[in-house]
């Protein structure tokens, strides 16, 4: 017993170097792994090569900040006085600059690849004046987060659209995470049998959400989500100028729920000015939650394009809501009175497991009975609308009708083709007034028509899209902004800040507009960047040249198809 005692002792004694010789030990065994590894094959261990690159340049960059943040900010700091002297000038200066990028690159996009860019660049343009003719005050908008929010999701839509390393890059990531959530599968086939997949939705596409959930949790435990939102939330506060607590929100909005990201900032929710109340809402609504993102991807959505609408609809989200309620109060919370996430309450990750999966029962419940009543409501709806239309010979009245034609021109402006503006219309409709898991749905069905061909119209009825109109959609539906996550929001938030019941209740509304209005311009930047491939099916394509006598010319599309078919 004695001895036990002076081992014990001798433990906490030296508690802090025993870690760092254990941490020491893993490391070097971690690192042996990747060695052996790249040695054996590099390109595949290259994903792990990059992970590890990574890892260690931010736990660097960590220690450093850190240890010697003063002496850093020494280092710069003249630089940042000389800009901030001269910012006046330097300003006017990079806005010219910038204005003249982009009409370069609009005449010579257009040039090469025909003038469809131009439209969404005219509806991107249009939404910005919308929101500015009906902003809260429109004379006090800070421009700096509006162009700066604009310009972040411009480049990150031209890094991953345009050039092949962030095609690539977001391509493989997110054939990752649909092979990572296809495990889920493991589950649902021993709960409910082997033929889970006879009822798709319930035993197929929810326990994607369970599981996701549960991943999720784990990573909020052990801290990864929280330092992942934080390097995010810096850069959007770094880049746009906006306050600590709407970047981390809005950088939380990419990963969790509308009702969850607050929880990362709730100390801090009864101290923000209206302005910044009404952009933590506005991020909630313009993004979705990382668990449903799950059950899109399975519905067939491509999900490289609901990764990348994540991503750039963040930047998004902050500069809507400061051009449609700019800031007029001074924000109390800033990065001097050291702003700090909210942790994890669970003991180990094991119970971090498990309350992630109890979590997301209440999510899965209020899923499925959405859905079941939405749909029921929804055919009600136009059998009174078709029976209403009966008796003015118009039988073919339905709601889907109305909120095509209430939202054709709006999605036209985002660059969808004219003919197909109608359909997106219709989803919009679908995604506004009930939620976006019927209109993501309803874009599966069109993307599966598409690939088997056919007929494009049955019975005056369009059946599919091209490739294009069905990209634009993708990011033009990917936020919760919908009148069912209104009074979700309303009652999150008054849970979490009693005292701001009043304000939350004022800007709910506008907040559900500027997030609904942030995924059309995301749509817009997409429409301007996006380069499908094929656009019509391949057996069509052959088809169609099979019945010429003569030899047809080259062209990419013919080649496409004879690479695939080969």
């Amino acid at each position: 017993e004695k001895k036990y005692d002076e081992v014990c002792e001798f433990c906490k004694k030296h508690k802090t170097r025993i870690r760092y010789v254990v941490y020491g030990v893993l490391i070097t065994a971690y690192l042996a792994v990747v060695i052996a590894a790249c040695s054996l094959n590099f390109w595949r261990a290259l994903p792990l090569f990059v992970f590890t690159v990574l890892a260690i340049f931010f736990i660097c960059w960590d220690f450093l900040i850190a240890k010697y943040e003063d002496r850093i900010a020494a280092l710069f700091s003249p630089g940042d006085q000389y800009l901030k002297k001269q910012w006046f000038w330097l300003k006017w200066v990079l806005c010219a600059t910038l204005i003249i990028m982009i009409i370069c690159w609009l005449i010579f996009d257009t040039a090469k690849r025909g003038s469809r860019q131009l439209i969404s660049f005219g509806g991107l343009v249009m939404y910005v004046f919308l929101m500015l003719i009906f902003s809260k005050y429109p004379t006090r908008v800070a421009w700096r987060p509006v162009f700066s929010g604009i310009g972040m999701q411009f480049i990150l839509g031209l890094l991953i659209l345009r050039t092949k390393v962030g095609f690539d890059v977001f391509n493989w990531l997110g054939i990752q995470i649909q092979t990572f959530l296809e495990y889920s599968d493991t589950g649902a086939k021993f709960v409910f049998g082997d033929k889970y997949t006879d009822h798709f939705f319930a035993f197929k596409v929810l326990p994607i959400v369970i599981f996701f959930s549960t991943v999720m949790s784990m990573l909020y435990h052990v801290g990864f989500m929280q330092w992942l939102i934080g390097k995010v939330g810096w850069i959007m506060h770094i880049f746009m100028g906006t306050t600590p607590v709407e970047s981390l929100v809005a950088a939380g909005n990419i990963f969790v729920g509308q009702t969850e990201s607050p929880l990362l900032v709730r100390p801090y929710l009864p101290y923000i000015t209206k302005s910044e109340l009404h952009a933590v809402m506005t991020a909630g609504f313009a993004t979705i939650a990382g668990s449903v993102l799950g059950a899109y991807i399975s519905f067939g959505v491509s999900s490289s394009h609901l990764l990348t609408a994540s991503v750039m609809s963040a930047p998004a989200s902050l500069a809507v809501s400061k051009l449609f309620w700019p800031e007029t109060e001074k924000p109390l919370v800033t990065l001097r009175s050291g702003i700090q996430m909210a942790k994890s309450e669970s003991k180990n990750l094991l119970q971090a497991a498990s309350q992630g999966a109890s979590t997301s029962i209440g999510l899965v419940a209020n899923i499925a009975v959405n859905v079941i009543s939405f749909l029921a409501l929804l055919s009600f709806l136009d059998s009174a609308l078709s029976w209403l239309g009966n008796l003015f010979d118009y039988p073919q009245l339905t709601f889907e009708n109305i909120c095509a034609y209430v939202f054709m021109p709006f999605s036209f402006m985002m660059g969808v083709d004219w003919e197909d503006s109608f359909v997106v219309g219709g989803l919009l409709g679908y995604k506004t007034f009930f939620n976006e898991f019927l209109a993501y749905e309803r874009l599966s069905k069109l993307i599966q028509n598409r690939k088997k061909g056919g007929s494009i119209y049955i019975n005056g009825v369009k059946q599919y899209m091209t490739v294009r109109s069905e990209v634009i959609a993708t990011y033009a539906l990917c936020g919760f902004a919908n009148f069912g996550s209104l009074g979700l929001v309303i009652g999150g938030l008054t849970s979490i800040a009693p005292s701001k019941k009043k304000e939350i209740a004022e800007s709910a509304f506008r907040a559900m507009i500027a997030g609904t209005v942030a995924c059309f311009m995301t749509a817009c930047v997409a429409g301007m960047l996006t380069v499908p491939g094929m656009e019509v099916p391949c057996h069509i394509l052959l088809g169609n040249a099979s019945n010429f006598t003569g030899f047809l010319s080259n062209s990419t599309e013919l080649v496409e198809c004879c690479q695939r078919l080969f």
